[in-house]
Order: C-alpha cells, then structure tokens, then sequence
C-alpha cells in the first residue's frame, strides 16, 4: 500500500496544486512544500516496510511494484531531491509566471519517476518512463523562450524515438523469453542461450534508456535542456531523470546480460567515450549551467563505465556494483547541490554567462561554501562522498585490467583524465563567480545582501550536508548504502575490508588532482581568455545534431524515400511504371486517409444532424435569463442592459453545448462500433462458404 501512495499520491496532489494555484499563491506554494516532505517521509517509511504491490490488469497486463534495497536508496534521494527543489522553488520563481503549470507537472514526474524505479517488469517501467518524459518534456519549454522550445522539441524528439526504440526491444524480448519480469529475465535468458535476437533486444532497450541517461551518442538533448530549464528542474534532469536511464542500463546488465563479456566491453566503451567527451565539452562552455548539464554526461560515463565492469568480471564485481551504487547516489546528490547553486545566481543576475556573472559570490560565504562543497564532492577530493565512489570504480578497472590488459589500462587512463579535467572545469566556475571581479558591476554584486530566503538556504544547506558526512565517514554510511543495492546488482561479498585513504587509493585522485590543475593553468586560464574575457572555443559545427541527426531526418530519409521511386532508373523502359506506381499508390493513400474524415461528415449532416441553436427571440423566455434577471435585481448590481441576465444564460448554453458533443461523441462511437460489429459478421459469413 505505501508503495502504491509513493507513486500515485503525487499524481493526485497535482491537480489539487494547480486549483489551490487558482485560489492563492501562498496557499498553493505551502501545500506543494508539504507535499515534498509528505512524499519524504511515506518514502522513508516505504523504505522500511518493503514488500511488492501490483495494479492487476491495467492497461491490460497490469503494473508490478517491488521494494528491494537499491529502490530503498532511490526512493529516499528521489524523495529528499523533490522536497529541496520543492522547498526552493518559490524563492526561485518570486518573478516568474506559469508557476501552476510547472508545480502540476513537477508533481506528476516524480509519480511517475517513482514509478520507474519501483517497477517489478520492464512493462510497467515502460509506461511510466513513457508517461515521465511527456510529463518532464514541460519543464524543458517552461519558459518558453526560443531556446527552450528548440531543446525542447530536442528533447521530445528523443525521448518519443527512445521510446519507440525500447518498445520495439520489449517486443522482441517478450517473443523470445515469454516474460518481462525482472527476476525471471536471467534465467529465461540463460535457458535460451546466446542468441542474436537478445542481442538485438538488448540494443533497442539500451537505446531508449541510453538516450534519458545521456550516453553518447544520444546526449544531444542533455547541453540544451539545461541552461534553458529553471534550475530547480535541472536539478532534477540532471539528479533524477537521467538516473532513470542508468536504472534501466543496469536491469539489462544485471538481469538479461548478467556476467557477459561482450555486453560489459561494449558498455565500458560507451562509458570511456561518454565520460571523456562530456569533460570536454565541460570544458570549453562558458555558461554556468551548460557547463553543469555537460558534466552530468562525464560522470554518468563513470557510472556506465563501472557498468561495464560488472559484465567483465563476473562473479568478482564486488568492486564496481559498489562503485556504480555510490557513484550514482553521489552525483543526484552533486547535480542537486550544484544546480540550485546555479538557480540562486540566475534568479539575481537573470543571466549564466561567466562574463556576466563572474564576481556575483565574492562577499557571499554561503553560497560559496555550498557551491565549493559540491564542486570538491564532484571533483572526487579526499574527504567528500566523490573521492569514495571515484576510488571503488578505479580500482574495479584496475581489478578487470589485470584479466584483458592493455585495452583497460586505456580506459583507466581516460578516467584518472576525465577526473582531472572535472577538477578544471568545476576550478574555472569557483574562480569565476567566487574569485574573480566583474570589471564593472562588481560594487553592485556586493552589496547584494538579502539575496536569499531562508526556505532557498535550508535546501542549500540540507542538500550539501551529506557530502562531507559520506566522504569523512565512509564505513559507517556509504558502506551500508552499496550493501542495500547488492542484491539488485547481484554484487560480490567483499573479500576484504576496505582502506579508502591508503596510499594506493590517494595516488590515484592525486594523478586527477595533478591533471586537473595542469590542464586549468595551461588551457583555461591563457587559451580560454581573451582580454580578460572568457571565450568559448569549442567549434559549433560539432554540434552532433545539427551535424549528424537532424540532417539525418530531415534531409537523407526524404532523399532516400524519393530515390526509391527511381530504384529502376537505369532501365528507362522501367521508369515510368514506377513513377506511375508510386502515384497510384499516392492517390489510394490520400483516398483511405480521406475516407474517414468524409464517413465522419456525412454522419454528421445525416443520422448526427446537430439541433438547431436557440433563436434569439427566445431568449427572454429562458428560465436561466429570467433567474439571472432576478439574481440582478436582488443583488442591486449594475449591469447595461444588454448584459442584464446573461451571465446564467451562458452558463447554460454551454452545458448545453457541452452535453451535445459528449452525446453526438457517444453517438459516433457506438455508429463506429456497430459498423465493425457488421464487418466482423460479414467476415465470418464468407468463411463459412
């Protein structure tokens, strides 16, 4: 039961959100901090209580819901990271319109995120990660600038081919292994063998899920969405919604592909190229928040990497099933932090450019604080919850390279880069907003001292706690998290107890931390400033969707559809029947799409003929005129009299119209009905002959 309220009790608080949004926006604003911390708190007890709960036989095969320890993680960060944003979110919208719009569908994505991740089959996940990127696709266009409605449509472009993708795998699973149930993949799997056609499954499962969790080459939504959401829900983009991918990366790596070599080398490739380029792309962006959104593709190439892992080596995956866990809880937690960070600059300044923001935080310790928190956690330093998940994914590459050699040495050398140039990147923002000056406003900038409210700085506060708690005492808190997600990533009994601070441990984050200030010092600092001024050097052209995707749908399918009308050109004698081919095959397309909307008109000028509308001289007989006439008189309202009366009449007229279409719908529905009935009977009449 309290599994099924995690999910659906935000759904039905949604509704209720946007008519107290009607009513008062105080009102509306306190219920929505409430509902946060009422979803806190059924998750921690939820948490506690376990089990599994089903929906029997909606949309067909019904919903299945299970609670096992690593939902137990989820459940609570994704709780704790809705009730900070939630918390935050009047602060950040004071000036904003629309806000009933973004609190409705807030409310709805974390039903439905929830529902993800509780999901006991890949059904039930299906539809709700479906019905959670309709539901988030608004956050994207809330401000509805031109920016946002193009990364928008980026977004929804991906998120509907993802889908359509992934459900064409689930097809294709549900064929070969006759179920879709998490715990029965494995063994349905193992009895079916090594077959291509689970490959093929896999790969178009991996493509919807890859494409949310950001993994290239599917990232193209992720640098866009970001800087044009409201923090808030970039936070969230970032923390949560992207982790519903990696839930669904980890299902096939853990359930249908558990201990395959092939799929841990291709999921560690993906990993390597994913965690590096989103580094670099980190790197050379000069905005605050795209900066941001293109570390959230680096550190989800760590978690994939620590994926890929898992199916390297087998049955001695204690290591990496660790690291994947607490990689993943540290960096919702990170992106949290990080982007309300990034949400308190925006509000003040109505601008993420470091050439206009730099110098907003020197005379603001707390933000400062927060923000140097999060980016040492992220930048994996010794003494944050970063440094503790980064140490366990390096030392599992390292525990796989002693098996395949070279190839994983490579990609430990791409990691301890990758970390470095996090440490470059996440050093050139601090530097910016909180070290240097702004060459002219920075008088200004200071004497900002009422710029946050007290609601905005407790979800600072509260989000930014955890970080150096985990990372100071790791045995007593991050250890006991990775051991709950053990079982849903069939996680190795550590042989032995783990030193994080040992030598050997440390020098790998001193190689990142070495690079990293390298790589500030020689690239940043002289390459990336002109005059003073930060300068964005990453070429345009390698926009990968300007580049490559939508080229690919808007131009090269067109071509090739149109080419096949001259698939015989070389034989001129051929050419004309298959030009003529294709135009009778044109003008039957128009005709039966035609067809409908034609049946649909004469049934409405014939059997649905509306009824006729209200004369205008019945209108003073109307009782609902006569009762609205009376109302005026009682009240002793003033109105003209050409509005004396009519505010009743109106509102019946338009239940009256109401009702009309709600029968003439009903109407064509059962005429629509009834005409199958006769098809179907024909039908089996001519079999009988």
């Amino acid at each position: 039961m309290l599994i099924l309220m995690l999910i659906f009790l935000p759904m039905l608080f949604a509704p209720l959100s946007w008519l107290l949004g009607r009513r008062s926006k105080s009102l509306r604003d306190r219920f929505v901090q409430a509902a946060g911390l009422l979803e806190l708190a059924l998750a921690f007890f939820a948490a506690r209580s376990g089990g599994t709960a089903a929906v029997p036989a909606l949309c067909v095969m019904g919903f299945a819901f299970e609670m096992d320890g690593f939902r137990q993680i989820y459940a609570l960060i994704f709780a704790f990271m809705w009730a900070m944003t939630l918390l935050f979110s009047p602060y950040y919208f004071a000036h904003h319109h629309r806000r009933n719009r973004y609190y409705f569908f807030q409310l709805l994505t974390l039903g439905a995120t929830m529902g993800v991740f509780m999901a006991g089959d890949l059904y039930t996940s299906f539809v709700f990660f479906e019905m959670m990127s309709f539901t988030s696709f608004v956050w994207v266009i809330q401000e509805e600038t031109e920016g946002a409605i193009r990364a928008a449509k980026t977004y929804l472009a991906v998120a509907v081919i993802g889908g359509l993708v992934a459900l064409m795998g689930l097809f294709l699973l549900w064929n070969r292994l006759g179920t879709l149930t998490l715990r029965e993949l494995y063994p349905a799997a193992k009895a079916a063998g090594q077959q291509p056609l689970l490959y093929a499954a896999g790969g178009c499962i991996l493509f919807g899920f890859g494409a949310k969790a950001g993994m290239f080459p599917l990232h193209i939504w992720l640098p866009k969405a970001h800087p044009v959401a409201p923090a808030p829900a970039s936070a969230l983009l970032s923390g949560a919604l992207t982790k519903t991918g990696v839930w669904g990366i980890l299902v096939l790596s853990c359930q249908l592909f558990r201990g395959d070599p092939a799929w841990g080398t291709l999921m560690t490739c993906f990993g390597a190229v994913t965690m590096l380029l989103g580094a670099v792309l980190a790197l050379f962006s000069v905005d605050f928040k795209r900066t941001l959104a293109c570390s959230s593709m680096s550190q989800i190439g760590f978690i994939l990497t620590g994926v890929g892992m898992l199916g390297l080596l087998g049955e001695e995956n204690a290591l990496a099933a660790r690291g994947v866990v607490l990689h993943m809880t540290n960096h919702s937690l990170f992106k949290l932090l990080l982007f309300l960070c990034a949400g308190v600059v925006f509000r003040s300044l109505h601008a993420l450019n470091l050439n206009e923001i730099r110098g907003f935080g020197r005379k603001k310790p707390f933000l400062k604080l927060c923000f140097l928190v999060g980016a040492l956690g992220i930048g994996g330093v010794p003494l944050f919850s970063g440094y503790i998940s980064k140490t366990l994914l390096h030392e599992s590459i390292l525990e796989a390279a002693e098996q395949y050699g070279w190839a994983l040495r490579l990609t430990e050398w791409i990691f301890l880069i990758s970390g470095g140039l996090t440490l470059a990147y996440m050093t050139k923002l601090f530097v910016a907003v909180f070290v240097e000056k702004h060459p002219s406003r920075q008088g200004e900038y200071d004497a900002m001292g009422n710029y946050l409210s007290r609601p905005a700085a407790l979800s600072l506060a509260l989000a930014a706690l955890p970080i150096p708690i985990f990372g100071i005492l790791p045995g007593r808190s991050l250890d006991a998290l990775a051991e709950l997600g053990m079982d849903f990533l069939h996680g190795a009994a550590l042989a032995h107890g783990l030193s994080y601070f040992s030598l050997e441990n440390l020098k790998g984050a001193g190689i990142s931390l070495v690079i990293g200030g390298g790589v500030y010092l020689l690239i940043v600092s002289p390459w990336m400033r002109k005059d003073g001024a930060y300068v964005e050097r990453w070429p345009k052209k390698l926009d990968l969707e300007e580049l490559v995707y939508r080229p690919l749908l808007l131009r090269l399918l067109p071509a090739v559809l149109g080419w096949s009308s001259t698939l015989f050109g070389e034989n001129r004698m051929t050419e004309p029947l298959a030009r003529g081919s294709l135009r009778v095959l044109k003008t039957l397309s128009h005709a039966c799409s035609d067809s409908t909307d034609a049946l649909v008109l004469a049934l409405r000028r014939t059997i649905l003929r509306q009824s006729p509308q209200e004369a205008e001289g019945e209108l003073t007989a109307s009782a609902a005129y006569r009762l609205g006439a009376g109302l005026d008189r009682l009240s002793r309202r003033k109105r003209g009299p050409e509005e004396r009366g009519l505010h009743f009449y109106r509102v019946r007229q338009t239940l009256l119209e109401a009702g009309r279409l709600i029968r003439s719908s009903l109407s064509f529905g059962l005429l629509m009905l009834a005409l199958g009935i006769c098809l179907v009977l024909g039908w089996l009449l001519l079999q009988t002959f």
